[in-house]
């Protein structure tokens, strides 16, 4: 008997080992969290396009592409104050780039360039050198190149032009070499906070537990958006960041529905539940056909008169046949899309049946509309 109670257990937890358990959906740290400090800076910069082929700003009409022209010529030992200078050939423009986190001097970056006067385009322009300046008014990059925009524009005498893309705006694929360093000691911090990308408070106390729980002490939830964190003993935060933001944790989410009108998208999430509701949805459409007719007088007739004689014909098509859907208290996710794809609604009907269940106050979800 007790040979057979044995292989019984045996066999029931080799059972329960064979059924498949639903996986949790784990994230590493790092996907779901902004380190403070590690970050990209914005940089903006003036600089003139020259090199254009008749395409670039009209001098009367744009001075300043005028004054940066002379004042780059004189710096340049040549005079130009007193010359009617009357080119197409140059444009004035807006650099920007991102300086990326820890990057280094003599770094190269991508650029941005976009026409600021009337340049009709900037494909084939050379770009001279441009200080990219940071939120400090400090140069950060310089950048210079060959400008491509990846389209086309061309125009007939007549007026006629045909445009693909963006001719006025173009990058300069590391056309921008990094010459001041941002000063972030990351290895000598004895703490730094971590960034949640969508705040929430489950979340923030998973990622402090699951970090305490490999490095005892060392997490902190703030807030639902912060958690700070010290290195473990005889670690610098450099090694010890790399080793937290591999760490598994499951975030939570809030249950929310976003609803896109425009494009008739409707995204819920797996926390979404619905209270008892009974749902019917059904369209009434009415056609109203106007069939003109021609109303003349008999042959030799002395009255009468030939009239326009119009005939309506209104028809009522009403929807039958749906009845009322049923969706139980609690109903999750898979519920309340069975319930709806029941009733055979479009995408744009279930966004006001949603709406209308809200409403209701059945729904207990929020409703996000972009």
């Amino acid at each position: 008997m007790i040979r057979s109670f044995r292989s019984v257990l045996v066999f029931l937890a080799a059972l329960a080992m064979a059924v498949p358990q639903p996986a949790a959906a784990k994230s590493r740290i790092k996907d779901i969290v902004e380190f403070e400090g590690v970050r990209e800076n914005m940089l903006v910069g003036y600089g003139i396009v020259v090199g254009l082929n008749g395409t670039g700003d009209a001098l009367r009409n744009v001075p300043m592409t005028k004054q940066s022209l002379e004042a780059m010529l004189e710096r340049l030992g040549v005079n130009v104050r007193d010359a009617q200078l009357n080119t197409k050939n140059v444009a004035a423009v807006m650099v920007t780039a991102k300086l990326p986190a820890f990057a280094a001097a003599g770094a190269q970056i991508d650029a941005s360039v976009s026409a600021l006067g009337d340049a009709k385009s900037l494909l084939g322009g050379t770009l001279l050198v441009t200080p990219l300046l940071g939120a400090d008014g400090q140069a950060y990059a310089v950048a210079q190149g060959t400008v491509q925009t990846g389209s086309i524009s061309a125009s007939g005498a007549s007026g006629s032009t045909v445009s693909k893309g963006v001719p006025t705006a173009g990058r300069i694929a590391g056309g921008a070499i990094v010459e001041r360093e941002i000063g972030f000691q990351l290895a000598h911090m004895g703490q730094l906070r971590m960034t949640l990308r969508n705040p929430d408070f489950t979340t923030a106390r998973r990622i402090a537990d699951t970090i305490n729980g490999k490095y005892p002490g060392s997490a902190l939830a703030e807030n639902p958006t912060i958690v700070s964190i010290r290195p473990a003993s005889g670690q610098d935060m450099m090694t010890f960041v790399s080793q937290v933001e591999n760490l598994s944790v499951e975030p939570d989410a809030p249950a929310k529905v976003v609803i896109d009108e425009v494009a008739g998208v409707i995204v819920m999430g797996e926390n979404v539940r619905v209270s008892t509701v009974a749902i019917q949805q059904g369209n009434l459409t009415i056609t109203v056909q106007e069939s003109p007719a021609v109303s003349q007088p008999p042959p030799f007739a002395r009255t009468g008169q030939t009239a326009v004689v119009p005939q309506s014909q209104v028809s009522v098509d009403e929807e039958t046949g749906r009845q009322f859907v049923t969706i139980r208290n609690g109903a999750s996710l898979a519920s309340l899309v069975a319930g709806l794809n029941a009733l055979g609604v479009t995408p744009r009907d279930m966004i006001s049946i949603l709406q209308t269940i809200k409403a209701a106050g059945a729904l207990q979800a929020d409703i996000e509309v972009m």
